[in-house]
């Protein structure tokens, strides 16, 4: 049990330590509000109602200011490149500010519950006697229920509240991802489209919460009013790294060099790079195509690698975008030629005119960090191997280098699947190619498929092994990388590495369902229990 426990200490000490941090700042606000207005006058008509309303009050203040950072991607960016990388957990940026969302849920419900519920009824039937020494806060004539609601502090946050609950309840995993089904007109609540809309309601959140702040009941000073304090340095970089995105995509001018569509609805999109865009291998960028939308923003992994002369994206059909963005570029593509992959294609040499696009970026992801790693085992589900490519590629551009220096070469393990791969038989048979070292070894996992051994698949394996002896092709994924049948056995891809590699540092990079992500982190602790080989694991998230 301890051995476990320091493992896991192990590898989620940044985690821990920051989350401690926040939950003591919060714990602290909150008890020194609550003290604080435990020995006012007030607490005598309103008791224990306004003492913990204020304390909520507090720890909203600072997780509204709190919960802007862990978006504001410029500036995450560029701290992953800084010491701060070493002690601040970056790659769970998004996971913080959907915590810090959950902490500002609870303290609405404790700050607007407490005062609609207990604090006005207790102000109104308040005796005269003890209405008295209030009547600088709330005039001379004790108010009415509706009265406290309607003022200026009332309507403001009943604003606050509605935008939250519609910008909340869109963000959720089961409207964002289009996993609840609702009748027309109402279906356009769901999918990513609602989620990006209704997040730009916490600009009125957020000028209501101003001018709440300066109208709070129980305090009169100026200098005691401290919500634009605790706001003022997160808005203002977050309006920066707004202003700096604007700007800076109107500068990244693009054109659009090459586009294809395979099957598995994937479209590939290569263009030109902008002479000041540098980028590593694992960071991805914003995509907008103002003839589908003028104002979505979309990322997308970049696939091309650091040193080729273009940027690429591969893009899955999966929402209204994607499909619309899928349908502008059709039109301007034809059939293949012979001995071309992809269903449909088009390059500079069309006649038809592409669709303008603009980019942002780039930005930082757990993928990035590769090259500290001795061995490195990537694993993409579908369209989530995207990540990987640039990764692939970056290496397979250094291999001939790698082998004029005779240097000792890392090795790679990405089992990918399922099917629909045949925007990725480039990247395999290149790799194929050119990795006479075997520094790479690919795996490509078919999982509809049963696994190996089992009676329904036999007919299909025996026509595999058959074909790919005489032509060194797989027949299933027309590459030189074999096709293996079923889900891979991770348990047994982790032990093969660790008994391949004894202490080495082992980096596990998974794009994918975040059912596999789990299962990939127990391994990955579970083998750092038991063997001399360090597993890390990191999840991409955008």
């Amino acid at each position: 049990m301890s051995s476990k426990l320091s493992y896991y200490l192990e590898d989620n000490w940044k985690r821990l330590w920051v989350l401690a941090l926040w939950i003591g700042i919060m714990a602290g606000l909150f008890i020194w509000k609550f003290i604080q207005y435990r020995n006012r006058y007030v607490f005598s008509v309103m008791g224990y109602c306004v003492t913990i309303a204020k304390g909520a009050a507090e720890t909203l203040k600072l997780n509204m200011a709190l919960i802007l950072l862990p978006v504001c991607r410029n500036t995450i960016t560029w701290l992953r490149n800084t010491r701060a990388a070493r002690a601040l957990p970056f790659d769970d940026n998004i996971n913080f500010h959907k915590t810090i969302a959950a902490a500002i849920v609870v303290g609405v419900i404790l700050h607007a519950g407490n005062h609609l519920a207990c604090d006005f009824p207790r102000l109104i039937d308040s005796s005269d006697e003890k209405y008295d020494p209030l009547r600088m806060y709330f005039g001379e004539t004790k108010p009415t229920y509706l009265a406290l609601v309607r003022g200026v502090e009332g309507v403001t946050g009943v604003i606050m509240v509605v935008c939250m609950l519609i910008a909340f309840t869109l963000a959720t995993r089961w409207f964002r991802r289009s996993l609840v089904k609702l009748p027309k007109p109402f279906d356009k609540l769901t999918g990513f489209n609602a989620f990006w809309y209704s997040h730009h309601l916490f600009i009125i959140v957020y000028i209501s919460l101003v001018i709440h702040g300066e109208r709070l009941y129980l305090i009169l000073d100026w200098y005691k009013r401290t919500t634009w304090m605790y706001l003022a340095v997160p808005v203002g970089l977050y309006v920066g790294e707004r202003t700096l995105r604007f700007f800076r995509s109107g500068s990244y001018s693009v054109r659009i060099l090459k586009v294809a569509i395979y099957p598995g609805n994937v479209l590939t999109l290569q263009m030109s790079k902008p002479p000041t865009f540098r980028y590593k291998s694992g960071q991805y960028m914003f995509v907008q195509c103002p003839a589908v939308s003028p104002f979505e923003w979309h990322p997308f992994s970049i696939t091309s690698a650091p040193g080729d002369d273009f940027l690429s994206i591969h893009v899955r059909q999966l929402g209204d975008w994607t499909r619309e963005l899928k349908r502008v570029f059709s039109a301007a593509c034809e059939p293949p030629m012979n001995g071309k992959s992809g269903l449909l294609r088009a390059d500079e040499n069309t006649k038809k005119t592409f669709p303008k696009l603009l980019i942002d970026g780039p930005y930082g992801s757990p993928a990035q960090d590769y090259s500290k790693y001795d061995v490195l085992l990537l694993v993409g589900l579908g369209i989530g191997a995207t990540p990987f490519i640039s990764i692939l590629k970056d290496l397979i551009n250094n291999i001939i280098k790698m082998e004029e220096e005779d240097e000792a070469s890392t090795d790679l393990y990405p089992p990918i699947g399922p099917s629909s791969f045949d925007w990725f038989k480039g990247i395999m048979n290149e790799i194929a190619e050119l990795d006479q070292r075997n520094i790479i070894e690919m795996h490509n996992y078919l999982t509809s498929v049963y696994e190996e051994g089992d009676a329904r698949s036999a007919l299909i394996t025996m026509l595999q092994a058959l074909n790919h002896a005489k032509n060194g092709v797989d027949v299933v994924s027309g590459t030189r990388v074999r096709t293996h049948f079923a889900r891979p056995n991770f348990k047994r891809v982790l032990s093969k590495v660790a008994s391949k590699h004894p202490y080495a540092k082992i980096g596990v990079f998974y794009c994918g369902a975040p059912v596999l992500a789990q299962e990939l982190s127990n391994l990955c602790h579970e083998f750092n229990g038991k063997c001399t080989t360090k597993f890390e694991f990191h999840k991409e998230h955008f």
